[in-house]
Order: C-alpha cells, then sequence, then structure tokens
C-alpha cells in the first residue's frame, strides 16, 4: 500500500547486510484508491482579491474555534453524560471476555498511541515518560501479539520514550514505519526490516516550515515547535488562552505559503503535515498487510488511542468490520471506537489482562496435550 505513493518510499531492508535490497509494493488492505505520486489535497483559490482579507480572517476564526474545542476534549454534545455514554463505548475492562471471545481462532495485532495513552499528558512534551510498569506490561504484549506504536511524534523519539526494539513503530503520524529487528517474528514470509515513508519528498519543505515556525512563535510564551521529522506539531498547552489567537494568526502566516502542506488540531496542539492520504488509518492498514494479514479473517486488530488523530484508526477497524478500537478519555467524545478506557493506568490493566489471558490458554493448551 505504502508503494503505491511511491515506488521508493517501502524498503526491504536485510539486517545482516545492513543495506537496502529491494522496493516492495503491497496492494490495499482495503479496497479504494490513493493518490497516484505527485496529486496532494489542494487548497482552494480565493475567487477574488476583495475576499482575501476577510477570508483569512475567518480561517483564523475557524481555527480558534477548532483549537477551543479540540482542548481538552471534544464532547459529543452538552447533554450527553458519561452514563448514557458508556452505554455505547462500554469500559474495554469490563467487556473483556467479549474482546477476547471474538479472537477466537484469529491472531491479535495491538496497535498502541503513546502522549495519553502510554503516557499521560503533560506541560512539556519532552517529558511524557510513561512508567517502568506500563514499560513492562508493553514489552511482555509484545511476547504474545504484534504489536505497534502509531505515534505523532517522530519514530526516534517516541522509540527514545518506550525504549523497546521488538516493537513496531509508526511515528509521525504513521508517515515512517519500522518493523522491530529483535524479538519473535509475526510476518509471514521473509524475515526482513518494512521501511514505509510515503513522505519523504517532503522532508526539506518540512524543515524550512520548521525554521520558520520557530522564528515566528519567538513572540507568543510558553509556544513550543515540535520536529517530528515528516510533521510539525505546534503546542499551546503552555500558553494563555488569550493568546491563542496571536498564535493561530502566526502559524496561518507560515502554512499559507505552502499549499502541499495541511494545518490539523489535536489536544491543545496545531499539527502541520503534508497533504496526502496516509493517516494512521492506512499506517494500520499497511502494518496488518505486511504482517500478511491483508484480507485475511484470521486476524483482530485491537486499536487504543485517546486523540482525534486515532480516529482514522478507530474508522478503518468499523468501515473493516473487524477488530476493537480503544478510546482512553474520562469525558465522552465523538469517537468511532467500540469501547474506552479512561486513562493509562486502565490501558496498563487491560495489556496486563490481555498477556495474562493469553498465557493461560497457552498453558490450557499445553496441558490438553
Amino acid at each position: 500500500m505504502c508503494g503505491e505513493m511511491t515506488n521508493q518510499n517501502v524498503i526491504i531492508s536485510d539486517p545482516r547486510s545492513g543495506f537496502d535490497s529491494s522496493v516492495l509494493s503491497f496492494s490495499p488492505a482495503v479496497p479504494g484508491p490513493l493518490p497516484q505520486p505527485g496529486r496532494f489535497i489542494a487548497v482552494p483559490a480565493m475567487k477574488s482579491f476583495k475576499n482575501i482579507e476577510s477570508a483569512a480572517g475567518d480561517r483564523i476564526t475557524a481555527l480558534l474555534d477548532s483549537m477551543r474545542a479540540s482542548s481538552p476534549t471534544r464532547r459529543s454534545s452538552e447533554t450527553e453524560n458519561i452514563k448514557s455514554w458508556i452505554v455505547h463505548h462500554p469500559s474495554a475492562l469490563n467487556m473483556f471476555e467479549e474482546i477476547v471471545n471474538a479472537s477466537k481462532g484469529k491472531q491479535i495485532v495491538v496497535f498502541l498511541d503513546y502522549d495519553g495513552t502510554l503516557s499521560p499528558i503533560v506541560d512539556d512534551p519532552e517529558k511524557a515518560f510513561m512508567t517502568s510498569e506500563m514499560r513492562e506490561a508493553v514489552r511482555d504484549t509484545a511476547k504474545y501479539f504484534p504489536t505497534a506504536i502509531v505515534s505523532g511524534r517522530c519514530r526516534a523519539k517516541v522509540f527514545n520514550f518506550v525504549k523497546l526494539s521488538e516493537l513496531y513503530y509508526a511515528g509521525s503520524h504513521g508517515m515512517d514505519i519500522k518493523a522491530p529487528v529483535k524479538g519473535r517474528n509475526y510476518r509471514k514470509g521473509n524475515n526482513q526490516t518494512v521501511l514505509c515513508q510515503p513522505a519523504r519528498e517532503f522532508l526539506p519543505m518540512i524543515h524550512e516550515v520548521y525554521k520558520s515556525l520557530v522564528e515566528k512563535t519567538k513572540s507568543v510564551p510558553g509556544a513550543k515547535v515540535e520536529n517530528n521529522k515528516f510533521c510539525l506539531s505546534v503546542h499551546f498547552r503552555r500558553v494563555e488562552e488569550k493568546r491563542w489567537n496571536e498564535l493561530a494568526e502566526q502559524v496561518k502566516l507560515v502554512t499559507k505559503e505552502y499549499p502541499r502542506l495541511r494545518l490539523t488540531q489535536g489536544r491543545k496542539v496545531l499539527e502541520i503535515r503534508p497533504s496526502i492520504k496516509w493517516d494512521k488509518g492506512n499506517a494500520l492498514e499497511f502494518l496488518l498487510e505486511s504482517l500478511g494479514y491483508a484480507n485475511s479473517n484470521d486476524v483482530l486488530p485491537i486499536y487504543i488511542g485517546d486523540d482525534r488523530t486515532d480516529e482514522d484508526a478507530f474508522k478503518v477497524l468499523r468501515d473493516r468490520g473487524q477488530g476493537f478500537g480503544i478510546l482512553v478519555s474520562k469525558s465522552p467524545k465523538e469517537t468511532n471506537a467500540s469501547y474506552s478506557l479512561q486513562e493509562p493506568l486502565e490501558v496498563m490493566y487491560f495489556l496486563n489482562r490481555l498477556v495474562e489471558w493469553k498465557r493461560s490458554s497457552l498453558q490450557q493448551r499445553f496441558q490438553r496435550k
């Protein structure tokens, strides 16, 4: 699938040789064409010069409204309360038996967001450390199930937080994917390392925009620009709300010069990324395909995440009618997820329970022999 974007972006590397040996293209896991190389989502042009100023103001207002709406939560309605929401998105811990029963005869594959899922949301993104107990839970999970971290962070940065080489890592919202170099091999076929980078051609542009954003946002106290290699994050968690409009204007001032980039919002963060059809949902499909489960009924993907960017993956699972999305949230949000967990601590409990269930199943199978 990643190869459909550009034939140079999916590389099979032989860890023994230390160099890239060939290019591999995958067929889509879910029918539906992706944009051809060089085709991107265009930003609509203004119809007349007179409307430029008012249109720009409208866009800033819309961006500011979106920043407020997504920070810190996105309620599905003012009147909806947690009890009624839980009816439609029950706790994955309470429904654990239902989840594992659906996996009979299937391979569970686990996908995990990082910030807000494996680590708490913190004011300083450089200090979003996971606990040693969480790391152990993820390590144990990877012993029994293919496990991937899918994050908006750059792949190297999220790896430095997690420090587990037996996992798949999909950084930059899935635009930088690498398979594990150690641990159990779950892939059907060869043992080579998969690398997917569908936005590689954007690297010089991203670097250029990063430098501009760092300079432009210096005037806004608390703003932090993070370079996530294939995308950029402008954090405003430490910015006073009265300065949000100023920050939004500065960011738009830079991004309007780059129509091949798009601006989106997360939890108190503005994100700039290439305007290509690639997100966490595409990353999930690519990883399933690289594992040999593109069109298989023998797999049960479980994706756990807390951010609106995880909704792309939740939607893929819902559209496939296969697997479960689990939203990490303490308050009601509009979501395509099937279940919920309230915080990273519950994520750890869920992973530990999944591991214990698998161990018990294997022991029972061994005893019957």
